[in-house]
């Protein structure tokens, strides 16, 4: 569960926050196995017929010269010969791969049937400073690791975050936009680097209205980032006014087929978890997952985005 004890409790947080936006991070990607998200048709990876010799669990990768852990979620059943959506779940400051997997992917996993692969990255002092780019190469190398062994669509990753989980996911959107099909940012700011950010990607934010950790107007930066590359309608989104305790998702315009860009603002403050009609977080009566869940899975294999 996304308990309140794992929240950012003050501005001395977004301070620390702040402090650690060092993170360059690199241009390219994982190589050969990171076929374009664009490429128009359902792409299998190395792993596709293999026996597979990864397990679910948490396992253990040389990265940047150091040792790196994630947590690796298989579905049941596991089909080698079919491939699978692949999803990241980046934890937030102080927290842990193992908090994302205990609250189920941001809610996600219980919702897949099985159709997904859920990955959580252990960050270095459980943040993403990016430092030198080293977690976008994490990302690149868990990455490979998994799609040489297990059975992967590459049109159908995806990455999503809260908090500074969300800032490494808006990073990875800039740095990798055609690995990555599409990411979703829960309270998120520029805190991880954003190298590139000019290439379309397909985008999902949402933040409360008076989040006292990461202002919503650094959530908005980061959404104007992407109504810009996806050719998007500018436009002002509504957005609940306080004491509502309701939350408005709004579908921006005139974006570029198959790049939509999505805003939800809620009455609330620095939490993934938001419930309409209440002021307490709650993992299990959120509306975040589900709105999340249908951004993603609106994706097929079959409508892939135009150029």
């Amino acid at each position: 569960m996304l308990r309140p004890r794992f929240f950012l409790p003050s501005i001395a947080a977004a301070a620390l926050l702040l402090a650690a936006t060092t993170g360059g991070v690199l241009s390219g990607g994982f190589g050969a196995t990171a076929v374009a998200a664009t490429n128009g048709t359902l792409a299998a990876t190395a792993g596709c017929g293999k026996a597979p010799t990864l397990a679910s669990g948490t396992r253990t990768i040389q990265s940047s010269g150091q040792s790196r852990t994630y947590n690796l979620r298989i579905p049941d059943g596991y089909d080698r010969n079919h491939p699978y959506r692949l999803i990241f779940g980046f934890h937030w400051l102080n927290g842990s791969a193992n908090n994302v997997t205990s609250a189920g992917y941001y809610g996600l996993q219980p919702l897949s049937n099985n159709s997904t692969i859920f990955v959580a990255p252990q960050g270095l002092n459980a943040g993403w400073a990016n430092t030198n780019g080293r977690d976008l190469t994490l990302f690149d190398d868990i990455s490979r690791q998994i799609e040489n062994d297990l059975c992967v669509d590459t049109t159908q990753r995806f990455a999503l975050g809260w908090s500074y989980g969300g800032a490494m996911s808006y990073a990875v959107a800039c740095a990798r936009p055609t690995v990555i099909r599409a990411v979703t940012v829960l309270s998120g700011a520029n805190l991880s680097g954003c190298n590139g950010g000019t290439q379309p990607v397909a985008y999902f934010g949402i933040h409360g209205i008076y989040d006292s950790v990461l202002n919503i107007s650094q959530g908005r930066q980061l959404r104007d980032t992407f109504v810009r590359n996806n050719g998007c309608t500018a436009q002002s989104p509504r957005e609940p006014s306080r004491g509502s305790l309701t939350h408005i998702t709004t579908a921006y315009s005139g974006c570029r087929a198959g790049y939509p860009v999505q805003w939800a603002a809620f009455d609330g403050d620095h939490t993934p978890s938001p419930v309409d009609g209440s002021g307490s977080p709650n993992d299990s009566r959120n509306w975040t997952s589900g709105e999340i869940w249908r951004f993603f899975s609106q994706f097929e294999s079959t409508t892939p985005p135009t150029d």
